[in-house]
Order: C-alpha cells, then structure tokens, then sequence
C-alpha cells in the first residue's frame, strides 16, 4: 500500500519543485510564447484583413470590368449604328445621284434624237427638192424639146395663172 500512498516529504518536495518549475517557466518562457502567440494571433489577423481588401478590391475590379464591357458594347453598337446610317446614306445619295445622271441621260438622249430628226427632215426637205428640180427639169427638157411644146406650156401655164 506504500505505493499507492505517497509520504509527506515526496509530495512537499514535488510542490516545491513544480512551483519553481513553474516561476521559471513564467519569468522565462511563457512571455516569448505569448508574446508569438500574439505575434502569430496580429499575422492572421493582418491576412484575414488583407484578403478581405482583396476580396473588395476584385469585386470592385469586377464591377468596373463589367462596366467596361458595357461601354464598349454600347459604343460598339454605337459605331456599328452610325456606320449602318453612312452606309444607307450613301446608298441613297447613289441611287439620287444615279437617277439624276439617268434622267440627264434621257433628255439628252431625247434632244440628239429630236436634233438628228429635225437635221434629217431638213436633209430630206432637201434632196426631195433637189430631186423634184431634177425631175422638173428632165420633164420640161424632154417637153420642150420642140417649139411648139413650148408655146403650148406656155399657153397653159397663162390661163391656169388667169384662173387663180
């Protein structure tokens, strides 16, 4: 049974020496060990800080990001509707223009056709007079071949002129 009741003295000189055990402890080792600790406790404090800035500044890089995407898309539709716009405006000014050019086209087309036919009529006013000259003058050379043809037309012509 000794053993399993300790004496006196083991059990005072066991408190003894766990006190001082103790003051060492505390007046050596256990001012470093917190002051790590608390060293230890302010480093994850500061990382837990720093990744939330982290997390508020990428939220907000995110955020700008997408308002960035924004503005170029509105100003991508924007340079796209304006081109469009240019586009249908140049092809309408064509189609004025080419219509324009067409009408202009037609009426001169119109005047060269109306000047070639007044200059054919005139052409042809002419050589019909050339040639009824010539035919009046073969028919009256062949009539008046002999003198009494002539004196004949010559009578006719007088009383036809008398009746007008």
């Amino acid at each position: 049974m000794e053993l399993l009741t300790p004496a006196i003295g083991l059990i005072f000189w066991m408190l003894v020496v766990f006190l001082l055990l103790v003051w060492i402890l505390r007046a050596f080792a256990w001012k470093p060990i917190i002051n790590g600790l608390n060293d230890r406790e302010r480093e994850i404090q500061g990382a837990l800080d720093m990744a939330e800035q982290t997390k508020a500044e990428m939220a907000k890089l995110k955020a700008d990001n997408a308002n960035m995407v924004a503005e170029a898309n509105a100003a991508r539709d924007k340079i796209i509707r304006e081109a469009k716009e240019a586009s249908d405006r140049m092809v309408l000014e064509a189609k004025d223009k080419a219509i324009a050019e067409g009408q202009k086209m037609i009426d001169n087309a119109r005047e060269t056709i109306q000047n070639e036919q007044h200059a054919a009529i005139a052409k042809m006013k002419e050589e019909v007079a050339t040639l009824s000259l010539q035919i009046a003058e073969k028919v009256l050379h062949r009539e008046l071949k002999d003198k009494s043809a002539q004196e004949k037309l010559i009578a006719d012509l007088a009383s036809s002129a008398r009746l007008n």
